[in-house]
């Protein structure tokens, strides 16, 4: 069969590269991809938009392409899958009222307000004097975030008033994440340890996948402003057997049915980010409606069953006759950034190196061009570096070894990734 992936980030590139390794695929087309999905056996880059849904299905009836996975966001909320079914053709992806889960961060309080699914108490407002006195009377810590669609990057966790009224200034003027930020959410800040918990869903069914936990601060220690995320590792040891029982009977089971009920059964990725307190106690920081970049890196590195024929079987509203099978290794990935990011990064600077990753370690793309023969940078998260090993500090060696491999100007990268581990291992 042939399969179509959406998106040009290192997570549509573990897609199609976890994808290409089934023996039932012929080939996998990648719209429009990035230069890793371009030496990828199997794969070939389409360069059509994310958005420009009449050139994908288009594409899909010239080459008999089977099924669409769809990566990012954007084209979720813009209703990829309502242009999809009415072309008679199978995409897996939420439909455009479902990923609202994602698109407004006001939908996704309201409905865990409505279904009692535990999150921190928040004030959803468009208006500054009504956020300032939010701020005033809870104090800080306290987080500010655009309701909107802003690329994992419109969060602060304000350690002072101060910097959460600067912060819901910016947003409400438009300045920082224009109409992403015209409304934002102001929450309680929760303490604890986050984890990230992706399942796959047909409506009904779920399928959980391995958990994982991202590093979403752009410098060691979890300092600076928060990124699409530094880099993930899988599986997460703050999710154990107690752990996940939680967060499937309070959060995944009570969201798939509660979007049942409300009218709007949710098919595809969903993507619950955690907080884990000391007690054990879990609520939801934010609900994405496709796997997590970058932690699809490393779970898709781990994943052993077939991902091709998981989405068909939940397309066809069948996913609860199958399961799912993850290698029991930990794997661990590590974002090399440009320079600057999140914020202004410069593009264009040839990547060297590639070709001297040790055996073992595998480099997924994500802000990365062909040009003029040479890889260059094209993004602010440029690769993901992956090590896996059935010992934790070893697959994190790998990973760095692959790290230290790759070289190009004004490279940036956390060295702390899996710091969390590392402390467990030490208490």
């Amino acid at each position: 069969m042939n399969v179509l992936v959406i998106g040009s980030g290192g997570r549509e590139h573990a897609l199609a590269w976890v994808i290409a390794r089934d023996d039932s695929v012929d080939r996998v087309f990648v719209a429009p991809g990035n230069a890793g999905t371009a030496y990828e056996s199997k794969c070939t880059n389409v360069t059509i938009p994310v958005t420009d849904f009449d050139a994908q299905i288009e594409l899909c009836r010239r080459e008999q392409i089977d099924l669409t996975i769809v990566g990012p966001e954007d084209p979720l909320v813009s209703g990829i899958r309502e242009h999809f079914d009415t072309a008679g053709l199978k995409c897996f992806a939420p439909s455009r009222e479902a990923a609202q889960l994602e698109g407004s961060k006001g939908f996704a309080k309201a409905f865990m307000h409505r279904h009692g699914i535990p999150t921190a108490a928040h004030l959803t407002t468009s208006q500054l004097d009504e956020a300032v006195a939010h701020i005033e009377a809870h104090g800080s810590p306290i987080v500010v975030k655009a309701n909107g669609l802003a690329a994992g990057k419109g969060v602060v966790v304000a350690q002072t008033n101060s910097e959460a009224i600067k912060a819901a200034t910016l947003m409400l003027s438009g300045d920082q994440f224009g109409d992403a930020g015209r409304e934002i959410v102001i929450e309680d800040f929760l303490e604890g340890e986050e984890a990230s918990y992706i399942v796959m869903s047909d409506g009904e069914s779920i399928l959980p996948f391995a958990s994982s936990q991202d590093h979403k601060p752009v410098f060691d220690g979890g300092r600076g402003p928060n990124t699409g995320g530094m880099g993930a590792y899988s599986p997460a040891p703050v999710v154990d057997e107690i752990v996940e029982a939680k967060i499937l009977d309070q959060v995944i089971r009570p969201t798939i049915e509660g979007m049942a009920a409300d009218g709007i059964p949710f098919r595809g990725f969903l993507y619950a980010g955690l907080m884990i307190s000391k007690n054990n106690d879990v609520h939801v920081v934010e609900f994405n409606c496709r796997f997590g970049d970058p932690e699809a890196q490393p779970v898709l590195y781990r994943l052993r069953s077939s991902l091709t024929s998981l989405c068909l079987a939940a397309v066809d509203g069948q996913l609860g006759e199958h399961a799912i099978e993850f290698d029991d290794r930990a794997a661990v990935g590590v974002v090399v950034a440009s320079g600057g990011y999140p914020e202004q990064y410069e593009t264009g600077h040839v990547i060297s190196g590639l070709d001297q990753i040790p055996a073992g370690v595998k480099t997924f793309h994500a802000g990365t061009r062909i040009q003029d023969d040479e890889i260059q940078t094209s993004g602010g998260r440029v690769v993901c570096v992956v090590g896996a090993d059935s010992d934790f500090m070893h697959a994190r060696r790998l990973a760095y070894q692959g790290v230290d491999a790759i070289r190009f100007k004004d490279q940036h990268f956390r060295t702390d990734i899996g710091y969390r581990v590392i402390e467990r291992f030490r208490n």
